[in-house]
């Protein structure tokens, strides 16, 4: 039978368990399912977020050689346990505590501070930080909702200054040389120009495109329905030589394609499954190659880049452009509006009378 004492430690240490609140690793746990469940986020996003909040936990982990744990919660019941007809009844050493590092609520300003100080010692890039920033401030935002803290650590004073960097984009003479680049006699070629049509033609991102059912296109209307960031729906419209190539290969490529098992898929895999991003990316590449372009700066999302980019530059509203990518901000769709500032000068320069150079032809005086 249990010794009173032992049994009093027992019951000690599982009280402390119970009411410990939940550390660092079993929340992250929590919120990666929480991301899947309910905020409905890409698996891209998905994945770069939890990466990011185990890398902060590696981080504090490291903290912990020369000083007591960041965050450690350390549960203690009280050293010396008093048991009937004895005295002075000592705990073992390593019952005492309970280590529960690194705590979610023990996570202060100033630890998120160092953290973002050990990741500028290694120079990173302004997006790989921000990405680990909004990762921290979207999972603490979770933790506050779910009562694991009180309040986040991550408030507004952590802010980065967005770099903006210019998209690169194809020229019209090199995206032609692109979707025109697959054969039309093979199942994979009128898979992959369908593909490369359908994205520089509608600007979907490459989860999107490769997201697609059967039921979410409409030949006849021109148009696909896709699911975008956080899940949300919009129309996509398809110019006429995408219809044609999409219609051929449903038509010819995609039932040489299909396997055995049924899928709705639209675009389909050398073994009749769904093709994956990288699938699409890899397609892209090789075509890039064998168009005599520099596949290293040719990936799907290039085309996206692409269209918005000749959608401006041939004087489509913002507004409208930013409603074909499915942008929620003005300001990420603003970005593109270089080629047509470009063009607008160049149009200046040719155009007005008092633009040009003294003794060019075409000057007024």
């Amino acid at each position: 039978m249990a010794h009173p004492a032992a049994r009093q430690v027992d019951r000690l240490q599982s009280e402390a368990m119970e009411s410990a609140p939940p550390d660092l690793a079993q929340a992250v746990e929590g919120y990666a399912s929480y991301l899947q469940a309910e905020r409905r986020l890409s698996t891209y996003t998905q994945r770069n977020y939890v990466q990011a909040l185990r890398d902060f936990l590696e981080f504090l982990k490291g903290r912990q050689g020369d000083r007591p744990p960041v965050g450690a919660q350390f549960i203690a019941p009280p050293a010396q346990v008093i048991a009937p007809g004895q005295s002075n009844v000592q705990l073992p050493a390593d019952s005492g505590a309970i280590n529960r590092a690194p705590a979610a609520t023990a996570i202060d300003r100033l630890t998120i501070r160092e953290y973002l100080s050990a990741l500028a010692e290694g120079h990173p890039a302004r997006a790989s930080v921000s990405l680990r920033l909004s990762a921290l401030r979207s999972f603490f935002r979770y933790l506050v909702r779910e009562g694991i803290v009180s309040t986040s650590p991550v408030g507004k004073g952590f802010q980065l200054k967005r770099e903006v960097r210019l998209p690169n984009f194809l020229s019209e003479s090199e995206i032609r040389r692109l979707v025109e680049n697959p054969p039309a006699d093979t199942p994979l070629g009128l898979r992959d120009r369908a593909l490369l049509e359908l994205v520089y033609a509608s600007g979907v991102r490459a989860s999107e495109v490769t997201g697609l059912d059967l039921g979410q296109v409409s030949l006849g209307m021109r148009q696909v329905r896709v699911w975008g960031k956080g899940n949300k729906e919009r129309i996509a419209l398809v110019g006429a030589p995408a219809c044609r190539a999409l219609a051929a290969y449903l038509e010819q490529g995609r039932p040489q394609l299909a396997g055995p098992r049924a899928t709705n898929a639209v675009f389909l895999n050398n073994k009749g499954g769904r093709l994956t991003v990288r699938g699409l990316e890899l397609a892209v590449k090789k075509h890039a190659r064998l168009a005599g372009l520099d596949e290293s700066r040719v990936y799907p999302h290039l085309l996206r880049h692409t269209f918005a980019t000749h959608m401006l530059e041939g004087g489509a509203d913002l507004r409208v452009v930013q409603e074909l990518l499915g942008h929620s901000q003005l300001a990420t769709t603003q970005i593109y509006t270089h080629v047509s500032q470009a063009q607008a000068r160049e149009v200046y320069l040719r155009s007005h009378p008092r633009a040009q150079k003294h003794g060019e032809s075409g000057t007024g005086k």
